[in-house]
């Protein structure tokens, strides 16, 4: 075996230009799979983190009533059957194997009763959260501190904004120790935050309009215990669950939601609890990404096809050029099967090389696709290493008629030829 790739590689040196111009076809079609695979990679992944988030893997699962999200904006809107999230509860969703932190929270979208002096913050949310809230969503404190146990054991009336909320109230001021009046209760400003790994998800539902749309009025976080203290006791929460990764997002969701759906004492199967499924849209969106690329992977596959064909091509001249070599190697006791072998690993040596530079130029060009365009990237290895194989594969295929000719010719008739 390792005369023959050594043998392989003699042939190949002594004909350099020859064995280049035959490498081409699988250079090209190789370096074209190559980098239609890297640009598929890349925009699933760019997929999978806009939508998702990139780093965050949380999931929220809210309140549902007749197929819609319940949104609360007074006591009237409360559902019934639902209730506040015990922590019996809570320590059943953190026992799952796919979450990693668990948080529940109260909100109020889109009111307008928050104000500081003359100025009110329309649009904004109102979120009533635990202590584990901003880790579970991804937020960093920006400035300030975060509540402490002591503003939820003595109902203190603080709150944190968020950065947007922030800008929109305050300007450049400094928000910290100022008054923030919700409705007629005043508020002191103890800190912001902002988002610790920043996504902008593609925003193609109602669920998702009033999930995103108010992030561009900011949001004011108070405490669970000082809500009841502006809105209602024992409300309905809904809950953010932070998975181990992104594709335990999907199970994560699913199997919090069937654990709150068991807490529920209405017995209308239209109210419940449901998991936003953006995983569900992210490999939809893939999946029609990848059907337009699998087109134009059949297409690179004909250069292949012709690479394949020339490697033939060049093998029968090589039998043709080497008969009187053949004819003498057979002479002194050279069996077929050692002939075969010879030519064999030398269409493989030569595909498998024209493979790696395949390889890399593909690499290369994907990289070029990615300056020049803007496109995402992402190289596969397990894609390189199948290149390689299968443009192998193509020289033991292709390669295999010429080695058989070669094997069964005729030593005296060999030997005749000049």
């Amino acid at each position: 075996m390792f005369e023959n790739v050594r043998l392989a590689f003699q042939g190949i040196w002594s004909h350099k230009m020859r064995s280049f111009l035959t490498m081409l076809g699988i250079i090209i079609g190789i370096a074209s799979i190559i980098a239609i695979v890297s640009t598929i990679k890349g925009t699933n992944d760019q997929i999978k983190e806009s939508l998702i988030g990139s780093g965050n893997n949380s999931v929220e699962v809210s309140m549902y009533q007749n197929g819609n999200q319940v949104y609360i904006y007074s006591s009237s809107d409360i559902p019934s059957g639902f209730r506040e999230v015990s922590e019996e509860t809570k320590e059943k969703i953190l026992e799952l194997a796919t979450v990693e932190n668990v948080t529940c929270y109260n909100i109020r979208q889109s009111t307008d009763n928050a104000y500081y002096q003359n100025t009110a913050l329309s649009g904004c949310r109102i979120v009533g959260i635990d202590r584990n809230y901003f880790n579970t969503c991804g937020y960093i404190l920006k400035t300030g501190r975060n509540f402490i146990q002591d503003d939820f054991d003595k109902f203190r009336k603080v709150l944190i904004l968020d950065d947007t909320a922030a800008a929109n109230l305050f300007g450049k001021d400094n928000p910290l120790g100022k008054t923030v009046e919700i409705g007629t209760v005043p508020f002191t400003v103890i800190g912001v935050v902002t988002k610790s790994a920043e996504s902008s998800p593609s925003i193609s539902t109602i669920e998702q309009y009033y999930n995103y749309s108010s992030d561009e009025t900011g949001a004011l976080y108070i405490s669970k215990a000082a809500w009841p203290i502006i809105y209602t006791y024992d409300e309905p929460e809904n809950v953010i669950v932070k998975a181990v990764s992104t594709d335990d997002m999907e199970k994560a969701g699913s199997d919090t939601a069937a654990i709150l759906n068991a807490t529920i004492t209405n017995d209308s199967t239209e109210v419940k609890y449901k998991a936003e499924n953006l995983a569900e849209q992210a490999r939809k969106l893939q999946s029609l990404s990848n059907s337009t690329n699998n087109q134009l992977i059949w297409i690179a596959s004909i250069s292949l096809l012709v690479g394949g064909i020339g490697v033939m091509n060049i093998m029968l001249v090589s039998v043709t050029e080497r008969t009187s070599e053949i004819g003498l190697k057979k002479a002194i006791g050279a069996r077929k099967s050692t002939i075969l072998g010879q030519f064999l690993t030398e269409a493989a040596v030569l595909t498998s090389m024209g493979g790696l530079v395949g390889v890399a130029t593909g690499i290369g060009m994907a990289k070029v696709i990615n300056r020049i365009s803007g496109v995402a990237v992402s190289v596969s290895i397990p894609a390189a290493v199948v290149a390689v194989v299968f443009s192998m594969l193509i020289g033991i295929i292709f390669g295999f008629l010429p080695s058989v000719q070669a094997a069964n010719l005729d030593p005296i008739e060999a030997l005749r030829r000049e």
